[in-house]
């Protein structure tokens, strides 16, 4: 990577408090003086406005007149042996240019294979072959995107034989091989914790600080024995305590709060979002 890309990756932006972006709540954030709101940037879904026109990028376009915004991708499938597609990329960074995010993200797992998407975020075995490829699709990006990237830790309910990792060295290892940043999900390392048994707080030692450009916060369900990520409840009273640890750990990092599913009214996130910079303030 050339000297410039590696003092972008090194030097976070300036953190703050943000929310989803869902269509459920365009009016009231319209509706809404931006002072007056508590929100400091939205995370917009890329997928759902790399399109060429339509109400989404109309809504888009009026609130990212009052708001900043970052870019957060779920189809990239950045562990493929190929790596995302020209066409996906060539979409990502037209987008890029129309809205100027802060930064911009995807997920540490592969999605889909040979040109199919199967709408999901698969984990990779924690291997160095993985480790490898990750890397070379991670640079091959951000030399495009003529950005760093953020990658996301997925929730996991299985690992692999081949595994020669744990998950939070394998995270670690390729964002320094790649000079590339963290999307801490918070929800994903206790949901993870849970399933397979690890001490979350060694997930969160583990991890380079100053790579650690955002934090998510989300809630999740209890099905049959393990905890599934489904984005459909309130954070949970667990979460906010490993969210206490993180800031601890990384500071006061840029951090949002995801709700995919049983969105609730804009005002009962925004109050949840008051309790992440709660939590902040009392550092």
């Amino acid at each position: 990577m050339s000297g410039a890309m590696h003092t972008m990756t090194t030097t976070l932006l300036s953190p703050g408090f943000g929310l989803g972006l869902r269509p459920a709540h365009y009016n009231d954030i319209i509706a809404t003086p931006p002072a007056a709101s508590g929100i400091d940037w939205f995370e917009i879904l890329s997928e759902n406005y790399m399109v060429p026109g339509g109400k989404p990028l109309a809504m888009l376009d009026r609130i990212r007149r009052d708001y900043p915004v970052v870019m957060h991708g779920v189809s990239m499938s950045i562990g493929t042996p190929q790596g995302p597609s020209d066409d996906y990329l060539r979409e990502l960074k037209k987008l890029m240019r129309r809205v100027e995010p802060l930064w911009v993200s995807d997920h540490l797992c592969w999605t889909g294979t040979h040109g199919a998407n199967m709408h999901d975020l698969f984990p990779l075995p924690y291997t160095e072959e993985a480790v490898a490829t990750v890397v070379r699709n991670v640079r091959r990006v951000q030399d495009y995107l003529e950005r760093p990237l953020l990658l996301e830790n997925v929730s996991s309910y299985l690992s692999f034989d081949s595994d020669t990792f744990q998950e939070w060295d394998f995270v670690a290892a390729v964002a320094e091989e790649s000079d590339s940043l963290i999307l801490l999900d918070v929800n994903n390392v206790y949901v993870s914790s849970v399933n397979h048994g690890f001490n979350p707080i060694t997930y969160l030692d583990a991890l380079p600080a100053r790579r650690v450009q955002q934090i998510h916060l989300a809630g999740h369900s209890v099905q049959e024995g393990c905890i599934i990520d489904t984005h459909d409840q309130a954070v949970a009273d667990p979460v906010w305590a490993l969210y206490a640890q993180a800031l601890r750990r990384f500071g006061k990092v840029a951090t949002m709060i995801e709700r995919d599913d049983n969105i609730p009214p804009l005002s009962e996130l925004s109050a949840e979002l008051r309790r992440a910079r709660a939590f902040a303030e009392a550092l």
